[in-house]
């Protein structure tokens, strides 16, 4: 999986294939890095997906495994907490007018869009997330 924030697209790929493209929301203060809980910002970096929430309340939802050992450094070294409970889930009812970036730092697709990625998708994917 790659994430080019900036474009708001998410790629799910085989090898070097694109196999599907998404429109995304991110954190609802989406330019640069996360670093710290709260800052309303997407991470930016390596991850896998770690995770998967079939009752989430973001309709359903597969976890990022935001923080990693660089950022939970970053974090200490501004003696903060790096956060965490970053996602790419769904859009719920609540949220349904709430524009394009709206999350606390998760991706959101539509709920549509998020049984494709929650049934394609594994536990331990790779998911490079660039600016």
């Amino acid at each position: 999986m790659v994430v080019q924030k900036s474009a708001r697209r998410l790629y799910l790929l085989h090898h070097d294939k694109v196999l599907e493209a998404y429109d995304i929301g991110l954190g609802f203060s989406p330019a640069g890095d996360k670093k710290i809980e709260g800052d309303g910002k997407t991470p930016e970096g390596m991850y896998f997906i770690d995770r998967r929430n079939p009752n989430s309340n973001f309709h359903l939802s597969v976890g990022i495994s935001y923080p990693n050992p660089v950022d939970r450094a970053e974090a200490a070294d501004l003696g903060k907490s790096p956060g965490g409970d970053i996602f790419i889930h769904g859009r719920p009812w609540k949220n349904r007018k709430g524009g394009r970036d709206w999350t606390a730092g998760c991706i959101a697709v539509t709920n549509r869009e998020m049984e494709d990625i929650y049934a394609m998708v594994r536990d331990g994917t790779p998911i490079t997330i660039r600016p």
